[in-house]
């Protein structure tokens, strides 16, 4: 019985998330997760806001969203180079999405209600690889800011 149990463990502790294709979609994702990591913790109002971020974005359910999450957690694992995944965004989408993403990496930033400097770091090398303005990228943030302190 006891064998069957650890089996049991066994089977599940070497279980998976597969990994998705590096598409703009989950590029976001793992670009959303990896500024949520930035800091070096990974906290659960960083995860909420990232399931919120890729509802709305994507139109999924709760559960859709947060399976994408997993996807995506995964895809920034194995993807050790931020500026592969800036550049699959950059490549794949406009001016106005990528203010969008802007948007949405500084309210996972502002979600666990602290401003690390790497996270900081991070979101400058995006607006910079974006090619987004200066005086939009303050605004995005401040925009985000507010929105997260809202709730």
């Amino acid at each position: 019985m006891f064998q069957r149990i650890l089996q049991l463990f066994s089977s599940v502790h070497g279980y998976r998330t597969p990994l998705p294709e590096a598409d703009a979609k989950h590029a976001l994702g793992a670009l959303l997760v990896r500024v949520a990591q930035a800091d070096h913790a990974y906290l659960f109002q960083e995860v909420e806001q990232i399931d919120r971020i890729l509802a709305k974005r994507f139109g999924l359910n709760p559960l859709e969203a947060a399976k994408m999450r997993a996807g995506c957690e995964r895809l920034s694992d194995e993807m050790p180079d931020t500026n592969e995944l800036i550049a699959v965004l950059h490549d794949a989408i406009d001016l106005a999405e990528r203010e969008a993403t802007l948007l949405a990496l500084w309210q996972v930033v502002f979600s666990d209600g602290q401003l690390h400097e790497t996270e900081d770091e991070l979101l400058a090398l995006v607006q910079n690889t974006f090619g987004v303005a200066p005086e939009v990228c303050a605004r995005l943030r401040s925009e985000a800011l507010r929105s997260v302190q809202a709730r």
